[in-house]
């Protein structure tokens, strides 16, 4: 899991411990992964398409005049 061992993942969990408090970590982490599942969401998702016209009375003229 991207190169790391037990012991670097203890340190990184030692340090985030310090960082935020044991009772505010799972607050953390269900932000985290809500995020995680947003990201993923979006990549899932076509990318949505505008296809409201600019100006409508500049084509209505356009028309008129052809």
């Amino acid at each position: 899991m991207f190169g790391l061992g037990i012991g670097e993942l203890l340190v990184i969990l030692v340090i985030v411990l310090v960082m935020f408090g044991a009772g505010r970590l799972p607050e953390v982490m269900g932000s985290l992964g809500k995020g995680v599942q947003a990201f993923k969401k979006g990549l899932k998702e076509p990318p949505e398409i505008d296809v409201t016209p600019e100006k409508p009375e500049a084509d209505a003229k356009a028309k008129s005049e052809a």
